[in-house]
């Protein structure tokens, strides 16, 4: 269950709105969220509570395959984001790094800045506790939920290894 306040952007938002160009050679998510959404608004890392839920518009993360950007908004202390939609190699990039990214236009367009949300992955379900309202998306399938729960594909992997080698139980 991930609960925060709503941040709200608009449609396109490119990979240099996300983590501008000076920073994206900085290699800690912690130090990449200093910089999150700078270009667009300087402000942004320095309002985001840990848990804290981005809300975009169509096309989030588009303009390049910078792996840097879902980094970006992981070290601010993000928690999920919801959009209308997602350039896919930055959807992608931020399942890899278990970042919980969730299509679903209706409550993208009617969620305000500030709205309290709640989400529940597992079925989909995102309520928005200001305004009273539920929105459904499609939950994950079982795949994608193994492999942000165990923390991004890197780290599944890395789990799946050490299963395979350990020795059969009698």
């Amino acid at each position: 269950m991930i609960r925060g306040r709503a941040h709200k952007f608009g449609d396109n938002i490119d990979t240099d709105g996300i983590i501008p160009v000076y920073a994206v050679n900085l290699t800690e998510p912690e130090e990449l969220g200093r910089y999150c959404m700078a270009n667009l608004d300087p402000e942004f890392a320095g309002r985001v509570r840990p848990g804290d839920i981005l809300v975009a518009g169509k096309n989030f993360g588009c303009g390049s395959s910078r792996e840097v950007a879902p980094w970006s908004i992981k070290g601010a202390g993000i928690s999920c984001v919801i959009a209308e939609s997602f350039a896919r190699i930055f959807f992608r990039n931020a399942i890899n790094i278990a970042l919980p990214v969730i299509i679903c236009p209706t409550a993208a367009r009617q969620t305000a800045d500030g709205d309290e949300l709640q989400i529940d992955l597992s079925r989909g379900e995102i309520r928005n506790l200001t305004q009273g309202e539920v929105f459904k998306a499609v939950p994950y399938p079982k795949f994608i939920s193994e492999l942000i729960a165990a923390g991004g594909l890197v780290e599944h992997i890395r789990q799946r290894l050490q299963r395979e080698q350990e020795p059969p139980r009698p």
